[in-house]
């Protein structure tokens, strides 16, 4: 080729001096093909594990809160046809609030010195195990109670738990989508119910059953926590503090009159909130419910589209609406109560308890929301522990009480009916059977009014606020 032949030397060193390069040239395609398809591969196996990743946290929340949904719901008509009544009733049906009390010191002691996932397969397999005890004391209402209780000590923290090992192991714009998961186990905990009555023909609501259900769900969650990825203990080296872990420092907040407003109208809702979280199933119950958890998980499903929507209507609307739309919400659905019971209207109930979702998305998120705007960066986390301690724990097991009592104050014996028995020559009407009635109606029709003041409250001293950094 005449490019290679050729007598001028400068040529020929030009030409040799080209050689080099082409080769370099080549060599660096080479490396860039081979880091391409190593990057590629890299990426392709980030994306597996991202997938497995997520799929694995999705099945956690998945069982974590079907674990609960399935024998919680329906506790309160299991403890009223297990006739178990008075203070111990109220102890067992205020457990979930006992142990939201008890939880901020349980996970702030154990994830200082475990992996969180240990610490959360740890907590199932003692909930597994004492809700095991709990049915198999069916009978002993202070042992079955006593389990109720440790055993809700034991699965509350996972909450926490759950949230904080889905956080660290997932983007933070996927975990409303991971924990969405955790309302359709809630949801899906229905599927007991509807398995036993129509494939069995046996109603499990209100029984002992379930109890054994959440067992069981409890050991495989205690076998799938152990599959998740290691989120390290959160020791720091720092000393370990009560006051933080329960955000007493937080309670500084309250010196703002309108935050002390907002809290003391929270906690009043709270109270009023408790006559439909743990008795309900005791009414429905009593109304011929056959699968009363399947009626119930009607408002967790309202719930994942009521919570899509909280953020558009604090976004539009601001905090103080929000908050007010959600009161108004508990105030219409005590009164579907009202007028269902004094009617008779089974659809009425389920325009109650489809509300379910509007109430605690709007109201409760949305206060969660507001705690974390008023509360300065370094106690938003105390902020938020103080208003699970007093809303959840506090205000909750004070309303479980409260309608324990008037429950029990408004529960008569009613005569079903009579029959003649001579005596000789004397007559005299015995009566045939006795049951307990309990005056819905009026509890309903209280409560409603009850909430319809806590809204006017808010909507006459609470003051709507700007965002900080607005």
């Amino acid at each position: 080729m005449p490019v290679f032949v050729s007598t001028d030397f400068s040529r020929c060193e030009n030409h040799q001096a080209r050689k080099p390069t082409n080769h370099t040239n080549h060599h660096t395609n080479t490396k860039t093909t081979e880091f391409t398809k190593t990057t590629m591969t890299t990426q392709a196996a980030q994306t597996k594990v991202l997938t497995k990743t997520t799929v694995s946290l999705a099945a956690m929340m998945f069982l974590q809160f079907m674990l609960v949904a399935v024998w919680f719901m329906q506790l309160a008509a299991y403890l009223a046809n297990a006739e178990v009544g008075g203070v111990l009733k109220s102890v067992i049906l205020g457990s979930m609030a006992i142990g939201s009390m008890a939880s901020p010191i349980v996970c702030g002691l154990a994830g200082r010195y475990l992996a969180a996932q240990k610490v959360l397969a740890i907590a199932n397999a003692a909930t597994a195990a004492l809700l095991l005890g709990a049915a198999l004391f069916h009978g002993t209402p202070l042992l079955v109670g006593l389990c109720i209780l440790l055993a809700m000590i034991a699965y509350m923290p996972t909450w926490a738990l759950t949230s904080s090992i889905a956080m660290t192991h997932s983007d933070p714009k996927n975990f409303p989508i991971i924990r969405t998961f955790g309302t359709i186990g809630w949801v899906a905990s229905g599927l007991f119910s509807v398995v036993a009555l129509y494939v069995f023909d046996a109603k499990i609501d209100g029984t002992v059953i379930p109890l054994f259900c959440g067992a069981a769900i409890g050991i495989v969650a205690a076998l799938q926590n152990l599959t998740l990825p290691d989120t390290p203990p959160s020791n720091d080296g720092s000393k370990f503090s009560v006051s933080k872990v329960l955000g007493l420092e937080a309670f500084s907040l309250l010196r703002d009159r309108n935050f002390l407003v907002f809290m003391i109208g929270s906690m009043l809702t709270a109270i009023a909130f408790a006559l439909y979280q743990p008795y309900s199933s005791q009414f429905l119950g009593a109304r011929g419910f056959a699968n009363i958890t399947v009626a119930l998980n009607w408002g967790q499903f309202a719930e994942m589209f009521f919570m899509a929507a909280t953020t558009v209507v604090l976004a539009k609307f601001g905090v103080k609406k929000a908050l007010i739309f959600g009161l108004l919400a508990m105030t219409v659905r005590y009164l579907a109560f009202y007028l269902g019971d004094v009617n008779d209207m089974a659809t009425l109930y389920y325009a109650g308890i489809l509300l379910h979702g509007f109430i605690f998305g709007w109201f409760f998120i949305g206060g969660q929301v507001y705690t974390t705007q008023k509360a300065p960066k370094e106690l938003v986390a105390q902020a938020q522990g103080m208003f699970a301690f007093l809303v959840w724990g506090v205000a909750t097991l004070v309303g479980v009480f409260i309608y324990g009592t008037l429950i029990e104050k408004v529960t008569k014996p009613v005569t079903a009916g009579f029959s003649v028995v001579a005596d000789g020559a004397a007559a005299a009407n015995v009566a045939v059977a006795t049951t307990a009635v309990t005056n819905w109606s009026a509890l309903f029709l209280g409560t409603a009014i009850f909430s319809a003041v806590i809204l006017v409250f808010f909507a006459l001293f609470f003051k709507e606020e700007k965002q900080q950094g607005a």
